[in-house]
């Protein structure tokens, strides 16, 4: 007896290595919490979820070690000035413009599914970088109506069904050919430049200064950033913030030093796996920061500090270790 549809689509997926999990029948929204670690290869449980519902598939693009370019219609919007003379009406037009500026042929041969409105180009991903997902002409993306699905991303599977406009749009392959590996051009857009390299921090020996309680506080914070265990990290980031938050709301810790001392030991991209980009990096902080300001922290009774605390050697710049050694979910 022959599998549903559906099921044999995910199967397929299978068959070439690439672990799957169910979206909601007729849509591109996960029907599993946690996907990213629930996608799977394992058929009894591909076999149960789709025993349940005639559930889309979506293929997650780093466990499957693959780069999925998204080339889109424009959907009835002009392309920007920098396209509107140049013949693009689709992001196929882009991706081959932008090929022949790097020298280099169309990328067409490769595996590819046709989506509703395009096409989507799958590649396999470097293995000495980590690339993220990218959106159209944004500064890390490659172009109007061009999206990537990388790591932390998915890309919906032939064999799914969308409901668009009262009608019912397949995701069928087109070119079945095994992905190549992505090309060196196209490696090379879409990685992400360099973080800045940030200065230590500056911190005034007049006027009000950090009492020993608070500068502990400080310091222990960064440090637990610092040191975060991969898979931790943005937790730990905005746990921080938020201990941090309630010395703000306390009115005892400034706010932009605190952030900015948080941002200086983040796990900011490109140094490797697991890491933040800056964008990811700031809105832990802010939020952790504005949770923790909301419940002020009950401080204890100040002493008076020492001449040799305020006035030492170390006082004028505070040098934040990132060195090991130092210091002591959106799914249904």
């Amino acid at each position: 007896m022959n599998p549903p549809p559906r099921l044999a689509a995910a199967l397929r997926a299978v068959e070439r290595g690439w672990p799957v999990f169910p979206l909601y029948p007729y849509s591109k929204y996960p029907a599993v919490r946690g996907w990213p670690h629930r996608a799977t290869c394992d058929l009894d449980q591909i076999t149960r979820w789709w025993a349940r519902a005639p559930y889309n598939i979506a293929i997650a693009c780093q466990a499957a070690g693959l780069v999925v370019i998204d080339l889109d219609a424009g959907h009835g919007q002009p392309p920007p000035p920098q396209w509107a003379g140049l013949g693009v009406a689709h992001g196929r037009d882009v991706l081959r413009i932008l090929a022949q500026r790097a020298g280099q042929p169309d990328p067409i041969d490769t595996f590819t599914v046709a989506s509703p409105h395009g096409e989507h180009r799958y590649f396999l991903a470097p293995a000495d970088r980590e690339l993220r997902n990218t959106t159209g002409a944004t500064s890390t993306g490659l172009g109007w109506c061009i999206d990537t699905r990388a790591a932390g991303g998915l890309i919906i599977a032939a064999g799914s069904v969308r409901r668009i406009d009262r009608q019912l749009r397949r995701y069928r392959v087109v070119r079945d050919i095994d992905p190549v590996a992505l090309p060196s051009w196209l490696v090379t857009a879409l990685t992400p430049a360099p973080a800045p390299v940030r200065a230590p921090i500056p911190l005034s020996c007049s006027g009000r200064r950090l009492d020993a309680y608070v500068a502990a506080a400080l310091a222990g914070e960064t440090t637990a950033v610092a040191q975060a265990a991969p898979g931790t990290r943005a937790h730990t980031l905005f746990r921080s913030a938020a201990r941090l938050g309630e010395l703000v709301g306390a009115g005892v810790l400034d706010e932009t030093l605190a952030a900015q001392a948080l941002l200086t030991v983040a796990p900011i991209r490109p140094s490797g796996a697991n890491q933040l980009t800056h964008a990811e990096a700031t809105g832990h902080i802010t939020n952790g920061i504005t949770r923790g300001r909301r419940n002020p922290r009950r401080l204890p009774t100040p002493r008076r500090a020492r001449t040799s605390d305020l006035d030492g050697p170390h006082c004028g710049i505070l040098r934040l270790d990132t060195t090991d050694g130092a210091g002591t979910d959106p799914c249904p």
